[in-house]
């Protein structure tokens, strides 16, 4: 490893200055505050749920607390624009200031803002408004970090250099779990569901106070620094970026043959991963995380080799392998994960298939994101029940008229249609109706949860390791090469849109997107579709139509 890390091409071996090390480390505290703040939301998101969205019945409010989440991902593009403009302007340190200010600012209000009961309607309104903040400054904050380590990074490291900004993932995973746990244990379940799952979003307030107080003690990157001394530093950004065709082209190749790819990889190797193994294969919460954890650690080191390599080899090869392994190797990884972590399910689906007879034209789609939709054909009320349950399905078509049946194994179940009945007639039925295809499932030998005895976890481990290596394959040299693609005058700007775009929109909504795909098909394999198809377009294009950028000189004259 350290054979590797030291030298490149046209610079000496050495290793690393203290200087550059108080770089790195300053400008990867955003992105461990980014995942802290993440995790502790997505861990909380039930609890902010209740204390926040309290107006409305408990499954819509988990889904409002999960959209007001998913509200900063869709923001962050905008974020790119903006801060990123500011920082081909007036210099990448005080911009990479404002962006770190304003995402630790905004976790840290959410610990101390009143719930629903206190101030009722204002709460969520403040709430989202956070975190369209988060967002917003979140889309400055990365590339502010990438630019500035590699602009100061020697010639031939910058891809080891800005690969340990790629680390931070495990970082802030492990730091949001260690203070949950903690303030869980401290205070108890009750008193943490009231009050204590606060101290978390307040206790980041240390993380911020660091980070501002490293980041007023550096210098403005050298290659802004020299630029600006020229004169040649950018009045219009924007328009430079996205105005010329040169420089867009450039934008939309990254974006396409770069970045979209790597971030369905990236969410699919870890966070896709997660709710597979809970959500399909019935695995608990608890061994899932921990299991996903563990993965994390072993894989996290493989960021700083590919980074390294990329410095050898060339940033491209790296990308593009783990865009290519990943849309050859999903498939068999997913099954042999089923088969590993819930045999029992593996064994029923073979053995006796869950089928849905059911006329085509009565059959809605059947992704229902707010909860707000009612399902009432037979068809519809069949496949709502099975979706809820995460069964996996075959869509068999009959006759127009004909009543939709589930058959599990030999048992044949009738359906109903609700549309036109009394409420309380329409409950009735529906509990009897899930009785009997729960009763059925049960004797076709499908599991409630997954068994714990029965797990291989050995194995699951190891496909989980195999699927954060093609993570670290693509997200590993992925900030130096959006670096090197572009001129220093408008790099900050030009490189995060790309980037929170395809991170922001094609890997945020994975999981959404890859639900409505399984839900709409009835096959828990079938969200993989999606990944699929993003990363082989990205190789495709990417090995067409980008570039090597590893032997570019950044510091050239536009």
């Amino acid at each position: 490893m350290a054979a590797v890390l030291q030298g490149g091409p046209g610079a000496p071996a050495r290793p690393m200055t203290r200087e550059e090390k108080k770089v790195i480390f300053a400008s990867s505290l955003g992105t461990v505050f980014e995942w802290y703040d993440f995790y502790l939301y997505g861990s909380l998101a039930a609890i902010i749920a209740k204390q926040f969205f309290a107006g409305l019945d408990a499954g819509s409010a988990f889904i409002f607390a999960l959209l007001a989440f998913a509200a900063g991902f869709i923001v962050r593009p905008f974020g790119a624009i903006f801060f990123g403009r500011l920082g081909d302007m007036i210099g990448r340190k005080y911009t990479f200031l404002v962006t770190i200010l304003i995402m630790g600012l905004s976790t840290f209000i959410v610990g101390i803002l009143p719930s629903y009961a206190s101030w009722g309607a204002a709460a969520p309104i403040i709430l989202i408004a956070l975190r369209l903040l988060q967002g917003l400054a979140l889309g400055g904050e990365y590339g502010g970090a990438a630019t500035y380590v590699a602009e100061h990074a020697p010639h031939g490291k910058r891809g080891a250099y800005t690969s340990w900004i790629q680390t931070t993932a495990t970082l802030g995973l492990f730091l949001s779990l260690m203070v949950i746990l903690g303030t869980r244990t401290l205070t108890g379940e009750a008193a943490f569901a009231e009050w204590g799952w606060r101290v978390p979003f307040i206790v980041s307030i240390v993380l911020l106070a660091v980070s501002v107080w490293i980041r007023l003690s550096m210098n403005e990157s050298p290659a802004f620094q020299k630029m600006k001394s020229e004169g040649r530093t950018s009045k219009a950004p924007l328009t430079e970026s996205f105005g010329q065709w040169k420089n867009l082209k450039i934008v939309i190749l990254a974006l396409v043959g770069l970045t979209a790819g790597q971030a369905v990889v990236w969410y699919t190797g870890q966070f896709y991963a997660l709710f597979f193994l809970t959500q399909s294969l019935k695995v608990d919460g608890a061994t899932a995380n921990i299991m996903i954890a563990v993965s994390l650690l072993i894989g996290t080191p493989f960021f700083i080799v590919f980074g390294a390599l990329s410095d050898k080899i060339g940033r491209k090869p790296i990308i593009m392998a783990g865009c290519l392994l990943a849309a050859l190797t999903y498939f068999p990884l997913f099954t042999a994960l089923a088969q590993a972590a819930n045999p029992d399910l593996a064994a029923a689906q073979a053995k006796n298939k869950v089928l849905v007879h059911a006329d085509p034209a009565e059959c809605s789609f059947q992704f229902n994101p707010t909860g707000t939709v009612k399902f009432t054909s037979s068809c519809d009320v069949a496949k709502q029940l099975l979706a809820a349950g995460s069964v996996s399905y075959d869509n068999q078509a009959v006759a127009p008229g004909t009543p939709a049946t589930i058959t599990v194994g030999q048992t044949v179940i009738t359906s109903f249609t609700a549309q036109g009945l009394p409420p309380a007639e329409v409950k009735a039925k529906e509990a009897a109706f899930k009785k009997s295809v729960t009763d059925a499932l049960k004797a076709a030998g499908y599991p409630a949860q997954a068994d714990p005895a029965k797990m291989n976890k050995p194995l699951i481990i190891a496909i989980l390791v195999v699927l954060v290596i093609y993570v670290t394959m693509v997200y590993g040299p992925i900030a130096a090469m959006l670096v090197e693609l572009f001129p220093t005058r408008i790099r900050y700007t030009s490189m995060s849109l790309p980037y929170h775009i395809g991170n922001g929109w094609f890997g945020g909504l994975l999981p959404t997107t890859a639900f409505a795909i399984v839900a709409q098909t009835g096959n828990m394999y079938n969200g993989l579709w999606y990944p699929i198809i993003i990363a082989s377009a990205t190789f495709v294009i990417g090995m067409l139509f980008v570039r090597e950028t590893k032997d570019v000189d950044i510091y050239a004259k536009d």
